[in-house]
């Protein structure tokens, strides 16, 4: 019965991501997106690329960071490879949440100690949204002054930046909250769980290193936004790129499509095109280029996957 539930919402999910591209396709025809496509680019693809790969090295010094002591005793590769890995799984799996458990379990199994890895993972995650707000509501100020943004779209926005506060503090205190002894006798991984993310009320440093690396973070994605437009030959401003960033990152989050692919492309269009009158061929030729990143850190993954894969079967 679980099964076929699971089947349902994956094949919703298909359908409500086909049909975005199909309604968005339908409306600017591929072939116009595609001639923007010109050597003028291959510059700020550099750009993007090298953008991607500081991206994904700062995600593993955040990770490797928040392990504290115990992070240090792994090399840095590793904690490298297990972010392409989980890379790799977010690209094929229906939600952009399932490599963080493939990466996180698969690194817990291998070096013992997956409470504490859950735990730094799921703070890596919050506390990168949680810059990607903070640059949000800096520049939100000088773009609503400019454009009408949708109150759909900042209220959506305000509710995701609120829910990962609380889940930022209800985490650090969770050893406060007593669970049922059923659960816990059921699932005694709880409270390993539990301590492993309170424990980081001791570790300040740590923490606040890990927020200094998702503001780095941060910028590096504005920058590979910006990169977007730039091979396109369009030119948007650093604050408005935030802002329309974070309101399609956020939209592209809700667990109605697969990995946001068909939301993500009309919520662009609705923002570029809608506010700042950007032809809708011109926006989605920019968009389309965002699977480049996507691409090259699933191939990275790939790579990983394979190599633990002939690992196992040696041993």
């Amino acid at each position: 019965m679980n099964n076929a539930k699971k089947i349902c919402k994956t094949l919703l999910k298909a359908a409500i991501s086909l049909g975005g591209l199909f309604y968005i396709f339908w409306k600017v025809p591929f072939g116009e997106v595609c001639g923007h496509w010109t050597s003028q680019a291959l510059p700020w693809v550099g750009v993007i690329l090298f953008c991607t790969i500081f991206s994904m090295f700062i995600q593993a010094n955040r990770w490797r960071g928040l392990l504290l002591g115990e992070g240090k005793k792994v090399k840095f590769r590793t904690f490298y490879g297990y972010i392409a890995l989980g890379y790799f799984f977010n690209n094929l799996l229906p939600s952009g949440f399932g490599g963080d458990a493939v990466k996180t379990i698969a690194f817990g199994r291998r070096f013992g100690n997956t409470a504490n890895s859950v735990a730094a993972v799921a703070i890596s995650r919050v506390m990168g949204l949680l810059a990607m707000f903070l640059g949000f509501f800096v520049a939100l100020p000088f773009v609503a002054s400019r454009h009408n943004i949708p109150l759909v779209y900042t209220g959506a926005v305000c509710a995701v930046a609120l829910l990962s506060v609380f889940i930022i503090i209800g985490g650090l205190f969770s050893d406060q909250i007593k669970l049922p002894a059923k659960l816990t006798a059921k699932i005694p991984f709880l409270l390993k769980l539990q301590d492993a993310f309170s424990i980081y009320r001791g570790y300040k440093k740590a923490f606040l290193l890990s927020g200094l690396d998702s503001v780095w973070l941060q910028l590096s994605s504005i920058a590979i936004h910006y990169a977007y437009f730039q091979a396109v030959g369009v030119s948007v401003d650093l604050a408005t790129i935030t802002v329309f960033m974070t309101i399609t990152i956020t939209i592209s989050m809700l667990p109605i499509a697969i990995n946001g692919i068909g939301l993500r492309e009309n919520v662009n269009v609705s923002l570029f095109t809608g506010l700042l009158g950007i032809p809708a061929d011109i926006v989605l030729a920019a968009a389309l280029i965002g699977y480049i990143p996507m691409l090259v850190q699933s191939i990275q993954g790939a790579v990983v996957f394979a190599m633990l894969k002939d690992r196992k079967q040696e041993s």
